[in-house]
């Protein structure tokens, strides 16, 4: 399938990840030294995806692809080495990918979409999280889908779209491209943008941080706190 490229300069697109992520971790309360802070973190480091890829790699993620010395690289590194089972629209399970969006509408309506999917899935529609922005800077070439037609890789459902949409980026991947460009599924005229790679992603910095409570309903409130 011929895929269009499009050059990209745009210095704020926007992602959104749970602000829990933002806090120091929750074991610290019940360590009194450093030394035993050093034993958690060992610990941790055991199990922890992006420690162990920053230290050894992973099947599909070297550790040289890996950023050691930028503001805000843990959270860069983590999109890539922590993955859902089955993966999602253009990654696999073992290996991820930054994905974010030319609009905060957008972001909020992806991340609403696939919490409100966990909870059906409990069948409890109770819950409340807060999200922070995190806008990263893109330069360079994008394979480009917003004017693709009948794509499967778009397809809104799961099922369909995430197999044929992973099969889509290894064949970018091999090819050496840097990810790509396509209309979102979850917002009529959004834009996302998913990078394939660590070093596309520049110029991290933190915005506001919005609260969607679900309260008996699939559909949530979205606050900007």
């Amino acid at each position: 399938m011929s895929i269009p490229v499009t050059n990209v300069a745009e210095p704020n697109t926007v992602r959104l990840v749970p602000s829990g992520r933002l806090k120091p971790p929750a074991l610290s309360a019940l360590v009194s030294t450093h030394g035993d802070l050093s034993d958690l973190a060992e610990l941790e480091s055991a199990t922890n995806e992006r420690l162990i890829a920053e230290t050894s790699g992973m099947p599909e993620l070297r550790r040289e692809d890996l950023i050691f010395s930028r503001p805000y690289r843990t959270f860069i590194n983590a999109s890539f080495a922590h993955t859902r089972p089955g993966g999602n629209r253009f990654n696999s399970e073992h290996r991820g990918a930054w994905y974010c969006a030319f609009e905060i509408d957008t972001s909020l309506a992806e991340v609403a979409f696939h919490l409100t999917r966990e909870l059906t899935n409990i069948g409890r529609y109770e819950n409340q999280t807060d999200y922070t922005e995190l806008f990263a800077g893109f330069i360079g070439p994008f394979h480009d889908l917003r004017r693709a037609k009948g794509q499967s890789c778009l397809d809104p459902n799961p099922a369909v779209g995430y197999p044929a949409g992973q099969t889509l980026a290894g064949t970018i991947i091999a090819q050496g491209g840097n990810g790509l460009l396509y209309p979102s599924v979850r917002h009529a005229k959004g834009t996302c943008l998913v990078a394939f790679h660590p070093h596309l992603v520049q110029d991290v910095r933190q915005g506001a941080v919005w609260r969607l409570i679900w309260a008996g309903s699939p559909k949530p409130s979205m606050t900007q706190l």
